[in-house]
């Protein structure tokens, strides 16, 4: 097959004929951050001329911490490592693609030993290689070259000797990075609005489900009851590594939870009887009730029509109840997590079947109310689904619009 008309095929694959793919080293220099010596715990203040070591770059951008910051007199003994407006800081440790455009209000702050600045040649534009250094194939570039067996460790004869491809003109670097920015702001418009409609629901919550802040229409009585008595709690399947199988009864696990919703990526098959109690119901609260780390203790997902008929793993827990709509809600809140905190052991992260039936909740006498409040949260809830899923295409168009302007198959001038 042929190369397409107009292309030419390059180290890096097919790019347009007037591209050039050369050596980063060509049009850029490199210095890397001060040696951790350089640096004495004296030197280090709150609120001080921020450091930027890799975890201070995310997501392209450039997010000091107060604790990582140094007195003004060190930044000016370490002059030669500050950074200045146009520049590019990247990690060289750890992950790769760790990179940020350094900005007019950052410029002054300080390298730090795990990072190297770029500095780029006139015929280059510094948003377009920062695009470029961030890009999954060049990044993979980047790991396969650099040296460590436990970490990856980038020096500066590997930047150097990168090569990239890049656009005849200016002009054309910067159009490209132009577009990619835009595509970044609506990824960052969805991501901080989906942080704000969580807070939202967080909030209502508080409020709603223990009777702080009534709907309404609504003045009968409100009960402390404990879940046993609102329903039951079921502990899930122990099967052996010879029943798993490539296909069969699904096991649902830690891992097919992710904020509150079902995933169904990392799925285990048994080919074992279950006890029909353990067949999972529409309505089923799943909880896991057993992890290695206690953060996740207690995350939960509500039993879809999708997932009945499924099984849950031994590490996982199941509260039925007719009252589910309502209760699962409670299952989201503070008041839910505090008695889960309160109850892990000291060594083991769990909460046993005896310690979930003991769990308090306040619980609406009148049904209606319990509906309505029930609505109100689930209709927040499937806003913040729709958000979730916008925010996925966002991010899926960002990757695919990085692929074809990053390598010329799609032109801008």
């Amino acid at each position: 097959m042929g190369v397409k008309a107009g292309y030419k095929q390059t180290e890096l694959g097919l790019i347009p004929e007037d591209w050039e793919v050369a050596p980063l080293g060509n049009y850029a220099t490199f210095k890397t951050g001060p040696f951790g010596s350089a640096l004495h715990q004296s030197d280090y203040v709150d609120g001080g001329v921020p450091v930027v070591n890799p975890m201070q770059i995310v997501d392209g951008k450039i997010l000091p911490t107060a604790a990582m910051s140094v007195a003004e007199t060190a930044a000016r003994r370490l002059s030669d490592f500050r950074l200045s407006e146009g520049d590019i800081v990247i990690g060289r440790r750890g992950d790769m693609g760790r990179c940020a455009f350094v900005r007019p209000e950052q410029r002054g702050w300080l390298c730090g030993t795990g990072s190297m600045i770029i500095r780029t040649g006139p015929s280059l534009d510094a948003h377009f290689i920062q695009r470029i250094l961030a890009s999954p194939p060049i990044i993979a570039e980047i790991e396969s070259a650099s040296v460590g067996s436990t970490m990856i460790n980038l020096n500066q004869g590997t930047l150097g000797n990168l090569l990239v491809p890049l656009p005849p003109t200016k002009t054309e670097q910067e159009a490209l990075a132009e577009a990619l920015s835009d595509a970044d702001a609506l990824v960052e418009y969805l991501d901080q609005l989906l942080v704000k409609k969580r807070d939202i629901k967080q909030g209502a919550m508080q409020e709603l489900l223990n009777g702080k802040k009534r709907l309404p229409g609504f003045n009968g009585e409100w009960q402390q009851r404990k879940l046993c008595e609102l329903g039951e709690s079921l502990i899930g399947l122990t099967y052996k590594p010879s029943n798993v199988k490539s296909d069969g009864l699904l096991v649902l696990r830690s891992s097919n939870i992710f904020q509150e919703a079902l995933r169904f990526e990392d799925n285990v098959f048994v080919n074992i009887d279950v006890p029909a109690a353990i067949i999972l119901r529409k309505g089923d609260i799943l909880i896991c009730v057993r992890n290695g780390s206690r953060d996740l203790i207690g995350k939960c997902a509500l039993i879809n029509e999708d997932a009945q008929g499924m099984t849950f793993g031994a590490f996982m827990a199941v509260f039925r109840t007719p009252f589910y709509n309502f209760v699962y809600h409670q299952f989201q809140s503070d008041l839910i997590k505090r008695q889960i905190n309160e109850h892990l052991g000291a060594t083991i992260n769990q909460i046993t079947n005896k310690s979930l039936n003991s769990f308090q909740i306040p619980f609406p006498i009148d049904e209606e109310e319990r509906t309505a409040i029930a609505v109100i949260l689930s209709d927040m809830d499937a806003e913040i689904t729709t958000l979730e899923a916008k925010l996925g295409k966002a991010r899926e168009l960002k990757l695919g619009m990085m692929q074809g302007l990053l390598t010329g198959k799609v032109r801008l001038v």
